[in-house]
């Protein structure tokens, strides 16, 4: 199916789109009011740990892979104010078709349902709009609310990675969760191309 960008997708008060240039004062204000609430789950860079590229890369990377389709990163924006983020990444077509999901909120929305809506809000274009078959989740153990995100959505735990990603200065371990798009019940992904973010209504 044909790849669109930018992309913009929208649920109610709840918006994901790419970031901008002139996000720059309110983005490094949220990541730094969260630098602590995040340390513990962001990826870092084994040779340079404390390196964090900066906000004009970010924006002409994320441009570049969007455009290429090789990666979507799109902010939340929640009644109009940056929320947090959700990124799929690689996205692979051909045999594999699949393509891993991250995500973070801010902390002091946290628990509002944000995380589960924007990433049911992406699971949905990658099935109905992308064409592709599965996507993945990769958690830290010990991350309980990340993980209950992916359990809201009906992701299946595959089982543990031994230092998969380099977090927070060292190689981390994490549980994988994936769904396919044959585990979205027919009746919800026929009607609207929305069948995560359908049955997540459906069960709050």
């Amino acid at each position: 199916m044909p790849h669109v960008w930018p992309l913009d997708l929208r649920d109610g008060d709840l918006r994901l789109r790419p970031l901008r240039r002139r996000d720059r004062r309110e983005y490094l204000a949220l990541r730094e009011r969260n630098r602590d609430w995040l340390a513990p789950w962001d990826a870092t860079d084994p040779a340079h740990p404390h390196l964090r590229p900066p906000f004009s890369a970010l924006v002409r990377w994320n441009r570049r892979q969007g455009r290429s389709g090789t990666a979507l990163n799109l902010v939340i924006v929640v009644d109009g104010a940056l929320a947090g983020q959700v990124s799929l990444g690689p996205i692979l077509h051909g045999a594999q078709s699949t393509a891993t999901l991250g995500y973070w909120v801010d902390s002091a929305r946290a628990g509002q349902g944000i995380a589960p809506r924007a990433a049911a809000l992406m699971i949905d274009h990658c099935f109905a709009e992308l064409g592709l078959h599965r996507v993945d989740v990769a958690i830290r153990p010990e991350n309980s609310a990340s993980r209950r995100v992916a359990e809201k959505l009906h992701m299946r735990e595959e089982g543990l990675h031994r230092g998969l990603i380099h977090v927070d200065g060292a190689w981390r371990d994490h549980v994988s969760y994936a769904l396919t798009a044959e585990e979205i019940p027919g009746h919800l992904r026929d009607a609207s191309g929305r069948g995560v973010l359908e049955r997540l209504r459906r069960e709050r």
